[in-house]
């Protein structure tokens, strides 16, 4: 807060209350934005002479509360400074428009007191709308009273759903929804995913609020509402598994909804939920040359239908698959697409597990990858996929070696070749003459690459061992490729073991695979790796970072994945603690996503995770 705005604080207020300005609104706008600014300042950010000039000019500032102007009165509001001035606003207000926006601001101010007594009386005003309002302001008391009782939407659960899913209530909302520096007025789906929000404590509860708004919308055929109630039930379900089982038979009841907007939420509510969709796979399958869009989101009804059927397992999804996908990207590098839900899911997410059908797939991934060319957009997607597919994707040599020239894609080409195994030795002259980036990883992974697919193991093993006894620590050593010498690299276990007692996050437990690999021995290394499990039943991922970059294995994305990459190196040593298996029994039992995101890889990465936990137990 500079004394620039203590200079202009006397005009602003002067216009602000001059009856002929045509821009009081937007300068009340300004005001209170000049006050959070200086009470958020800290100490010694805020102009000497602006306390002062406030105080001076206050009387003027709370005139504004009871302008003639309604519009003036709400923006007004935040400038209250107290639960008591704004009790006085709510029994001298009539305009319906303000009334709401002074009940919804003595609910905050309530939550901000420490007075049992000003709570008291906010309470008994929501208390009052509560059995006296009418059903748009009933609805804004429940959201007043949640502010400082997270209790009252559960408690009102009955109300909420029978005032919203009201269609005749449905206009009055945006009749009277309005607040403080918030252009237009609030709708009624706007509310609903406002109460949604007020629920997120009582999961149970906003399960049963969603579920019971699809199932009235369903009833009086409100498509708007049927299509507000899908976007909170899809929050639920990025967030909490146990959503799952109520969901899954009103997505597969909606697919046959006339509205294309249901449709589509129907259909990839379906394909994020899996395997349990398979029920609808018929159903599903009608929908493939489905045309139907929701607007601000992407792709077609018959894109998501197609997913979900990849996701069930079923072939009928194959017909074009890879053509679909590919077509958001034609001519251009990359997608554009709503960073909100739902969205199309990216390439290798849909066919890196359907290995089973590569070789129904293989041939058009191939197409793309020589069409596409050097630069395509889709030129690394597709070569992890390679990788994931491994010997399968074999017949797609050619198109990968033809990428070992490209710095920008041959690591990304390295390690599709070692996937595919013996069958790409003939690429072994190619890899050689590899163009790589001017990082020394790469060019161990050169090495290590030559050897997997047949060459010299012992100059591989030197060049990568050395790397590793280098007195200046690279950033990353190669300690995961040398773990995959095994017992070969003896001469350079006690360097690995440095890195795993001293090292980072990403270093220690890449050091503590490739010493078990080296030694043979379950210990210390699988100690070392149930470090990382403790915080999972906490719900604390901070420690999961990828600090790699793109050298992280494939599975860790997000910061949940040193846990996958720990608990799938855990399931290759063979054993686990106690205390560690009482760790991973509270996990499985958790009601959470356990991942960072909020769109469907939050489900993928649960289920990934889930996946490698149950291996993991599943050791004697």
């Amino acid at each position: 807060m500079t004394a620039v705005a203590t200079a202009v604080l006397p005009f602003v207020v002067t216009l602000a209350g001059d009856p002929d300005m045509g821009a009081r609104v937007t300068l009340v706008q300004l005001l209170t934005g000049l006050s959070e600014a200086a009470a958020s300042a800290g100490e010694g950010r805020v102009d000497a002479g602006w306390p002062g000039a406030w105080r001076r000019h206050r009387p003027r500032i709370l005139a504004l509360l009871a302008d003639s102007l309604p519009e003036v009165r709400r923006e007004a509001l935040p400038l209250a400074e107290g639960v008591g001035v704004l009790l006085e606003r709510w029994h001298a207000e009539t305009d319906p428009t303000v009334r709401l926006a002074v009940l919804l601001a003595l609910g905050t101010a309530a939550a901000g007191s420490a007075d049992a007594g000003t709570v008291d009386r906010v309470r008994a005003v929501t208390a009052e709308v509560l059995r006296t309002g009418t059903p748009v302001m009933r609805v804004a008391a429940v959201h007043a009273w949640a502010a400082f009782d997270p209790r009252a939407p559960v408690r009102e659960l009955d109300l909420l759903v029978e005032v919203l899913s009201d269609p005749s209530v449905r206009p009055r909302f945006e009749e009277i929804w309005y607040l403080p520096d918030v252009d237009g007025a609030f709708t009624r789906e706007d509310v609903v995913s406002w109460a949604a929000h007020l629920l997120q404590g009582a999961p149970q509860t906003a399960l049963a609020f969603v579920v019971r708004l699809v199932d009235a919308a369903r009833r009086t055929g409100d498509t708007l509402l049927c299509r507000a109630a899908l976007d909170e039930a899809w929050q639920l379900l990025a967030v909490r598994p146990s959503a799952a089982a109520a969901l899954l038979p009103l997505a597969g009841a909606l697919l046959a909804d006339p509205d294309d907007g249901i449709r589509y939420r129907a259909a990839h509510l379906l394909a994020v939920l899996g395997a349990p969709a398979a029920p609808y796979a018929d159903a599903l399958a009608v929908l493939l040359n489905d045309p139907g869009e929701a607007e601000f989101f992407e792709g077609t009804v018959g894109d998501h239908a197609r997913w979900a059927l990849t996701r069930i397992g079923d072939p009928r999804a194959l017909p074009n698959l890879v053509e679909r996908l590919y077509a958001p990207y034609q001519g251009q590098y990359s997608r554009g697409y709503c960073l909100g839900e739902p969205h199309l899911p990216e390439v290798e997410d849909v066919l890196t597990p359907l290995r089973p059908y590569a070789e129904i797939l293989l041939p058009e991934v191939r197409r793309l990858l020589r069409d596409d060319g050097v630069g395509g957009s889709l030129t690394c997607p597709f070569l992890r996929v390679i990788q994931a597919w491994g010997p399968a994707a074999a017949p797609a040599l050619p198109e990968v070696v033809a990428l070992l020239g490209d710095a920008r894609y041959s690591r990304y080409a390295l390690d599709a070749l070692v996937a595919m195994g013996p069958a790409a030795a003939s690429a072994i002259p190619a890899v050689r003459r590899c163009t790589l980036l001017d990082f020394p990883v790469d060019h161990h992974r050169l090495a290590w690459a030559a050897w997997r697919l047949g060459g010299d193991r012992d100059t591989a093993l030197r060049l990568i061992g050395e790397a590793v006894l280098a007195e200046e620590e690279p950033p990353y050593p190669p300690t995961d490729l040398l773990g995959d010498f095994g017992p070969a690299a003896a001469p350079y276990a006690d360097r690995v073991r440095q890195f795993m007692e001293r090292g980072d996050t990403w270093l220690r437990q890449r050091a503590a695979v490739a010493l078990w690999s080296i030694t043979g021995e379950p210990e210390p290394s699988a100690s070392v790796l149930e470090e990382y499990l403790p915080p999972l039943a906490d719900g604390d991922d901070s420690y999961g970072g990828d600090s790699c970059g793109s050298y992280a294995s494939s599975s860790s994305y997000g910061s949940y994945g040193s846990v996958l990459d720990a608990l799938r190196a855990l399931a290759r040593i063979g054993t686990l603690s106690p205390a560690a298996r009482a760790i991973l029994r509270t996990v499985q039992a958790l009601d959470q996503r356990l991942s960072t995101y909020r769109d469907y890889r939050a489900i993928l990465q649960d289920e990934e995770i889930r996946s490698a936990i149950d291996d993991v137990l599943a050791l004697p």
